[in-house]
């Protein structure tokens, strides 16, 4: 069991590099990134590999539609990026045949390169897929209870391939109030516009922020990190924050530090 780190590829690099070395300073077993039109996540992953050596390294996820494998893979190997320590997370973006690009971009990086691959799932088709055919499976926006039902999927489709279970990892919008109030609102209102993702939600019978762990307290965000970690193997902090400031990340980051011992 670990606990990552992540932050939006859109931070400045800077700010990126002196997160990622606060992350493994303080115990996080990996540190994350997105990837979206105009922010380039492996590129954000080149400058946090700058300044750490042990902590793992995951993009999450990074969209077939639109960055197709061999042009990941040739990234990868240009930013030197460390292939041991990286989990490259790749998803269906918004193409209508994303299990069939999902399952062929898999196999074929498989090919180029090293690195585990890990499928950004919500349901449960991508999530047999995942099981089926990847190192891990990346969810997002869940419940630890939705969490565990979706890993029943990942590990039904892997035990009919005769593969060992993926990884089960997902991405936990946290946010320390009031000082991220206003953006929490707006990330969950924005992903609740989304059709899968409110699809997603239904499906669960709650809204985008009931996924989320929120408080002015850090034991309580404990807690609702831990609920996550008795039924995932990598369990990812998805900062939300009052801006993308180091500060304001590192408030957030210290909070939701592994507890020392793991205790």
């Amino acid at each position: 069991m670990g606990r990552g780190f992540a932050i939006a590829a859109a931070v400045a690099h800077d700010v990126t590099r002196a997160v990622a070395r606060e992350a493994e300073i303080h115990g996080y077993t990996s540190f994350w990134v997105n990837d979206t039109p105009g922010a380039d996540g492996l590129a954000a992953l080149a400058a946090a590999a700058s300044v750490t050596e042990r902590i793992r390294l995951g993009v999450g996820v990074v969209a077939l539609d639109r960055r197709p494998a061999k042009s990941i893979a040739e990234d990868v190997m240009r930013l030197d990026l460390p292939q041991d320590r990286l989990w490259l997370g790749v998803g269906s973006g918004g193409d209508s045949k994303g299990l069939a690009l999902v399952r062929s971009g898999v196999e074929e990086l498989h090919g180029r390169v090293s690195a585990p691959i890990i499928v950004g799932a919500l349901g449960p088709k991508m999530s047999a897929l995942a099981g089926e055919a990847a190192e891990g499976v990346l969810f997002n926006w869940l419940t630890p209870s939705f969490a565990e039902t979706a890993g029943t999927w990942v590990t039904a489709a892997a035990s009919e391939r005769g593969r060992p279970r993926p990884a089960l990892m997902a991405f936990v919008r946290c946010a320390l109030l009031p000082q991220a109030e206003e953006r929490l609102a707006q990330e969950s209102g924005r992903y609740g516009s989304f059709p899968k993702y409110a699809a997603h939600f239904q499906r669960m019978g709650v809204d985008a922020r009931g996924t989320t762990v929120n408080s002015d307290r850090a034991d309580v965000l404990q807690a609702g990190i831990a609920a996550h970690e008795d039924v995932l193997d990598e369990v990812v902090v998805r900062a939300i924050t009052a801006d993308d400031s180091a500060e304001s990340i590192l408030e957030l980051l210290r909070a939701c530090a592994p507890p020392v011992g793991g205790q």
